[in-house]
């Protein structure tokens, strides 16, 4: 749902509404109605005073101060029954839109390339699903009435001043304008600006933090502290410092702003010793004061609302603008031609891929392939590119330039459910459903047989995992107690790998999380693996590499060597250099480190 138009705000949120968008008109009527509903009270009490004071000291004359008030009870009744009202049909219709919108936004996703929650940040996206679609549910369904009423009311009052008497309305129009004019320095486009830095801080704390919780293994295990992930502490830092800066460049311009909206009586009572001056405390005059005194806190408290009312449209214009930032990504191209790839092999040419947020490219004319039914290893120093280039091999995203091809087809000319089931993908750390061992490996292949389950579990080596299982492939994972050491979740996702039968496979560093004992049967499982599919494999762990095809060493982005294992030691280059400190690492003990 690409936004291309410019439109308003509130015309954009209405787009998401549906049917329901006649509810926010009524309750946009409804609003005005009980705006004006609020003020007439006041009308009648304005009445009640000048009758009082019109037959004093014999109050037995005034003879509809019952009326008056029975009238302003009912204005007020009837302020109660609208703001009802309006808030029943605005909350209806901010629902329908929140609803609407998050679902907008998880369907685009799910037609988004898997590799741009890398790119943008898994807590920044889980912040604009969920948060800033609640925005838009709280600005309809609370600010857009108020922000009605705000400006109905001191419309309405600013009519009934001059009404009543002009002098005194300009004497309270004058805190008026001098309110906005002050209120002018906190908003506009500085506001807008600054609004914006807020949301970005919230959104580098809300990534930083999920990064941060993930790494809380790894920061208990050492001893450290927060200190020890400096990123996330910066974003705290940050956040605080905004904060606190903005607050102190707005400290004069509040202090005005509120001096200038709460100075009414001051203008009020210099009025009334001037008037008293030329023409002697009169009746009409005391009536007036007395009036103007009970009614223009009102306009303040109205000018309050619409302060923090527009600081609520800013937000929901810079809400819309993040929203916009994900439904104004451009999906993967679909497949025009359809075509079928034949085989199996695997050729990157001449690829050129760069990150959005990276100054440099993570891969520069990269070219590898891999033959039929293949085994090849990407190695090389951490951030070299080896797992963008699977990502790309598996469509995660397109490359800037260049062409990856399996079977000798574009992968941009296949289907995306045929692609699917061409690669199968091994992440480093995969991850189960809470579900059943059965549930989990249905997903390769929904129809798969309980035989069909168990002969890959047998070729994957979870013999060991089914029998220690109280209900072996039917145990809910999770639950009870029932959990999965890291290695025993690697085997389990190879056994979904195996049923799935893809004809490549793409293995990204599969042992990482595996200890010695499960490595080996994870190897063991790899052999069965490999017997009839095209292999992918990155490895940092050189034992694993040396039966391979072909090994692809990596450095800053490019291939810099290729070779079987003993053709790239004979060369003495940067394979042999790691390999020579992977057998020194290999070989250390504990005693030889003193």
């Amino acid at each position: 749902m690409k936004k291309e138009k410019k439109q308003s705000a509130f015309a954009e949120l209405m787009s998401y509404a549906g049917k329901y968008k006649i509810l926010t008109y009524f309750s946009i009527v409804f609003s005005v109605i009980s705006g004006i509903m609020a003020v007439m009270p006041f009308v009648y009490l304005g009445k009640i005073i000048k009758e009082v004071v019109k037959v004093y000291p014999d109050f037995s004359r005034a003879t509809h101060i019952v009326e008056y008030g029975w009238m302003a009870v009912a204005y007020s009744l009837g302020y109660m029954a609208f703001n009802f009202c309006t808030l029943a049909c605005s909350h209806l219709s901010a629902f329908r839109v929140a609803k609407n919108m998050k679902k907008s936004l998880l369907y685009h996703i799910s037609k988004l390339p898997i590799g741009f929650s890398d790119e943008i940040g898994s807590g920044k996206i889980r912040r604009i699903v969920s948060d800033e679609t609640g925005n838009t549910e709280t600005f309809l369904a609370h600010n857009l009435p108020d922000i009605v009423q705000a400006i109905t009311v001191p419309i309405v009052l600013i009519v009934m001043f001059f009404i009543h008497d002009i002098r005194f309305g300009i004497a309270s129009l004058i805190p008026m304008v001098l309110g906005f004019i002050a209120m002018g320095g906190m908003c506009g486009s500085a506001m807008a600006d600054a609004m914006k830095k807020y949301q970005d801080a919230l959104e580098s704390m809300s990534n930083e933090s999920v990064e941060y919780v993930r790494g809380v293994p790894v920061v208990k295990t050492f001893g450290q502290t927060v200190f020890s992930f400096q990123r996330f502490k910066k974003s705290i830092d940050d956040y605080g410092k905004f904060c606190m800066d903005y607050s102190i460049s707005c400290r004069w311009v509040m202090v005005l702003y509120e001096t200038v909206i709460n100075s009414t009586f001051a203008f009020l009572i210099g009025l009334v010793l001037f008037l008293t001056s030329k023409e002697g405390m009169k009746q009409d005059i005391l009536v007036d004061f007395l009036f103007y005194v009970i009614v223009t806190p009102v306009v303040t408290t109205s000018m309050q609302r619409i302060m923090f009312i527009s600081e609520n449209a800013l937000k929901i214009n810079d809400t819309l603008a993040r929203i916009n930032s994900i439904l104004n990504i451009e999906p993967l191209r679909e497949a025009n031609k359809n075509e079928v790839p034949n085989g199996s092999s695997v050729e990157v040419e001449d690829v050129k891929y760069q990150y959005k947020e990276d100054s440099k490219p993570a891969l520069n004319h990269l070219s590898l392939k891999a033959d039929k039914d293949e085994m090849i290893v990407l190695v090389g120093p951490s951030g070299s590119g080896k797992t963008t280039t699977a990502e790309l091999i598996s469509r995660f995203f397109d490359p800037n330039e260049g062409y990856v091809k399996i079977g000798g087809v574009d992968i941009k000319n296949i289907a995306k459910d045929k692609l699917m089931e061409t690669v199968s993908y091994v992440f480093q750390d995969s991850k189960l459903l809470k579900r059943t061992i059965a549930d989990n490996l249905r997903i390769a292949k929904p129809d798969a047989t309980d035989d069909e389950l168990y002969d890959a579990l047998h070729k994957a080596q979870c013999d060991d995992i089914i029998r220690k299982l109280p209900n072996g492939i039917n145990t809910m994972l999770g639950s009870e107690g029932t959990y999965l050491s890291g290695g025993e979740q690697q085997r389990i996702a190879i056994a979904r790998t195996i049923l799935k039968n893809a004809p490549v496979v793409i293995l990204d560093e599969a042992t990482a999380f595996a200890d010695p004992e499960n490595e080996a049967l994870v190897q063991k499982a790899f052999t069965e693996l490999t017997k009839k599919s095209t292999v992918i494999m990155i490895a940092h762990r050189l034992s694993t590499v040396r039966n391979a095809d072909r090994i692809y060493v990596f450095n800053r982005g490019k291939v810099v060597e290729s070779g079987k294992h003993d053709e790239l030691l004979s060369k003495k280059g940067l394979y042999f250099k790691m390999w020579k400190e992977y057998q020194s690492a290999a070989n250390w003990k504990v005693g030889e480190a003193v």
